[in-house]
């Protein structure tokens, strides 16, 4: 049977300050990318949500960014490869910790934001961000975006002896070039729950997707992400968990079938 892995970023709340859905998705997914700290999140966020995470099945996941609480993560830093495997691996190590605090193990490893978006193609972040993975757990799998970086990601996550997932993003818009369209253009954020169903089966059955222009995109896509920090977030995962599964394919962790 065909699997596929649905992940969701978790965990982004702060102190009083509430972001996502976080209860009402996560029965819906199978792996939760939890915020570290840095872009978003605090220690007792990250307790509570590696907790119920391990609640409902879901495979727990590491979610590092920029240290930038302020702009969420989302804007660049002019930052060396050395400080990126820094601050990565003090991120998914802080993470790590609450792992085995809950007796789960870390699955797997996703940058965040302008951190996640930097890396596509950049060799020297991509060395940067296996490095720091396979320092802390060679058993954690490097989680990044699929299309044309795909062989130079499997490359370098061989070489230092990890697992890598591709991913593919429904409610998000790919440019021709199979990179996520900027959020500041009109359509880069989908919306619509039947329409990012509709591009999630296509993605889970086909390996596809449909660019801005119109062109298809073939691509290895091992997980599909579902952002929960929207209104319309509970409907959004259900229907594309319901699509997907209405066809016979599995939604497992991706921990069950990535080697």
């Amino acid at each position: 049977m065909k699997k596929i892995d649905l992940n969701c970023d978790m965990g982004e709340s702060f102190g009083a300050w509430t972001m996502g859905m976080d209860g009402n998705v996560i029965p819906y997914i199978t792996s939760a990318n939890i915020a570290c700290g840095y872009h978003a999140g605090d220690a007792h966020v990250m307790y509570k949500t590696v907790k119920l995470a391990k609640e409902h099945g879901v495979g727990v996941g590491a979610h590092p960014g920029y240290p930038d609480l302020v702009g969420f993560g989302r804007r660049n830093m002019d930052c060396t490869p050395e400080e990126i495997r820094d601050y990565i691996a003090y991120q998914v190590g802080a993470l790590k910790a609450f792992c085995v605090l809950h007796g789960v193990s870390l699955q797997h490893v996703k940058p965040h934001g302008s951190l996640y978006n930097m890396s596509v193609g950049n060799e020297p972040f991509i060395r940067a961000i296996v490095d720091a993975i396979a320092g802390v757990d060679k058993n954690v799998i490097y989680l990044a975006l699929g299309g044309a970086q795909a062989p130079l990601v499997t490359k370098v996550a061989r070489e230092a002896g990890i697992r890598v997932a591709f991913e593919a993003f429904p409610d998000r818009a790919y440019t021709p070039e199979g990179k996520l369209a900027p959020r500041s253009l009109p359509g880069a954020v989908i919306k619509d729950p039947k329409v990012a169903a509709e591009r999630a089966l296509r993605m889970a059955k086909e390996g596809k997707i449909i660019t801005t222009d119109g062109s298809i995109l073939e691509m290895q896509i091992d997980t599909i992400c579902v952002h929960g920090d929207n209104p319309s977030a509970v409907e959004l995962v259900k229907n594309i968990r319901s699509a997907i599964e209405g066809e016979g394919i599995a939604v497992v962790p991706m921990s069950k079938f990535v080697k």
